[in-house]
């Protein structure tokens, strides 16, 4: 088998390990999404386990090593380097418009997505609020790859506002 690392998807990790969604689950009861079929189908593929881990708001070495000793692989010794960014001047903007994240999951509707498709008809500047009860990683980091700004905060247990600025 594959050695899992920061960078193994969700999507390897459930078609490579029998049992894995259960595992993942044990490991952090917020991983209940995975039943959700749209979730594996969409976020599960490019979600890292490391994104995975944030989501769950749990430290991505923890959740690396519990998996890897759940699949009888050594546990790593990893430097912590997560340094929180001081949140950026244009979040302050008001939002163009807002989504929430959970309420597309819940309706079989791929978030990334309906924001993509939303963002791209935004003028410069704009800004569009995404709001999950998880921090959505994946979409962020699909974001960044695209070039938008993206900033992401916990405003009130479990409930995300992750902000991406039209370019």
């Amino acid at each position: 088998m594959k050695v899992i690392t920061m960078q193994t998807t969700i999507a390897e990790l459930l078609n490579n390990y029998e049992g894995m969604k259960d595992i993942l689950i044990n490991i952090n009861p917020k991983f209940k999404k995975l039943n959700n079929p749209v979730l594996r189908r969409t976020l599960a593929k490019v979600a890292t386990v490391k994104q995975a881990a944030v989501a769950g708001g749990m430290d991505a070495k923890e959740l690396l090593n519990k998996l890897r000793v759940a699949v009888r692989q050594e546990p790593l010794e990893m430097d912590d380097k997560d340094n929180e960014k001081e949140e950026p001047k244009w979040v302050a903007t008001t939002p163009k418009e807002s989504i929430d994240a959970t309420k597309l999951l819940d309706e079989g509707k791929n978030p990334l997505a309906v924001a993509y498709n939303k963002i791209k008809e935004y003028d410069r500047g704009e800004v569009l609020v995404i709001v999950s009860n998880f921090k959505p990683e994946p979409l962020i980091e699909e974001f960044k790859k695209k070039g938008y700004k993206v900033y992401s905060k916990e405003v009130s247990d479990e409930i995300f506002n992750t902000f991406i600025k039209a370019k």
